[in-house]
């Protein structure tokens, strides 16, 4: 075991056992680890954050991904399950002596035996976080306040500052003599969904299982929320539940109310705003007369232009799961081409 990080990654921990990942990896399902990190802060336990610096070749997960490693949980994936317990058991040897690794799998790498079988090598940063972590304090209090957070790191030093804009996906760039890495962070993706019927409740139920904070507004609707679904339920007028929501530029919105009015008015607020995707949805033969009425009642062309209309991705299908997957699909895309920069 290392006690010093430098450029040569650090050799496997001497365990009892082999690295073990439990039997379902459902730590992987989670693609941002700050809820995890906050949850750890409270507790005041110390944690390991593990930061993909490097990836080249048919790497599954981006340059920025993240995973989070306490004595005994993780959360977050780097590989799709290839070397997730080895890190595990790194990250673990790095609290136990409180000093940063950089790892390296796939080629040029001490151990041969794990394999990455999409044939890449990516290269990981190891940060042992003590208990009370200042920089990761402010981590986690931006992305409450819905903040883009810069992360700036040399794996023993770190600083975290608000800044004012980010695209919808982490963006990183690293220095390698000396290390200095540099991670923008997004607040969490918002979905809001404005309607009722099963295609809205589909809609609002799949983007909370992807990750998003996600509000449905039922104008009203019934006093009491769906039983059992994790989403934010408003039934407030359209344009009061928008505003009181919030639409900043990491918001989605679907409009899918087969009420004209109440469309209209969430389409009268959520159009000029600052969100990054507005959608409606409804019968293509419509559109034209859609647009027309809405220009008519004052919505500027550049904001009426990036109406998606129909909403979501063509897949034909026509059952409410079917349209809430080509809806969230088309969010999906259009957030990462924000962040492509296309």
């Amino acid at each position: 075991m290392i006690a010093q990080m430098t450029s040569q990654p650090a050799p496997t921990p001497d365990l009892d056992t082999p690295p073990q990942t439990p039997d379902w990896p459902l730590f992987g399902l989670t693609d941002d680890i700050r809820p995890a990190l906050a949850e750890v802060l409270a507790a005041n336990r110390p944690v390991a954050v593990v930061t993909m610096i490097h990836a080249d070749g048919g790497s599954p997960r981006p340059p920025g991904s993240q995973m989070l490693v306490t004595a005994d949980a993780m959360s977050g994936f780097l590989s799709g399950g290839c070397v997730e317990a080895d890190v595990a058991a790194h990250a673990r040897a790095a609290l136990a002596d409180g000093n940063p690794r950089r790892l390296v799998y796939g080629e040029g790498s001490p151990w041969p035996d794990i394999r990455l079988l999409c044939g890449a090598r990516i290269e990981l940063l190891v940060e042992p976080l003590g208990a009370g972590d200042p920089a990761a304090a402010t981590l986690t209090a931006l992305r409450a306040a819905r903040q883009p957070a810069l992360w700036i790191t040399d794996g023993r030093n770190r600083t975290c500052e608000a800044v004012e804009a980010a695209p919808c996906t982490a963006q990183i760039s690293v220095s390698d003599t000396p290390l200095k890495v540099r991670l923008l962070l997004p607040p969490q993706r918002r979905m809001v969904v404005v309607g009722g019927d099963p295609t809205a409740l589909a809609t609002a139920r799949l983007a909370a299982d992807m990750g998003y904070d996600t509000h449905l507004v039922r104008p009203r609707g019934p006093a009491h929320a769906p039983p059992g679904e994790a989403f934010h339920y408003h039934r407030s007028p359209a344009a009061a539940a928008l505003a009181t929501i919030g639409l900043d530029p990491w918001s989605f919105v679907a409009v899918a109310t087969h009420d004209t009015d109440i469309d209209e008015e969430a389409l009268l607020h959520a159009l000029p705003s600052a969100a990054a995707y507005v959608g409606v949805l409804g019968a293509r033969r419509r559109i034209a007369e859609r647009l027309a009425r809405l220009a008519a009642l004052g919505v500027a062309p550049e904001p009426l232009a990036r109406l998606r209309a129909p909403i979501g991705l063509d897949l034909g299908g026509k059952a409410p799961v079917e349209i809430a997957v080509a809806v969230m699909a088309e969010v999906t895309a259009t957030a990462n081409a924000s962040s492509a920069g296309s």
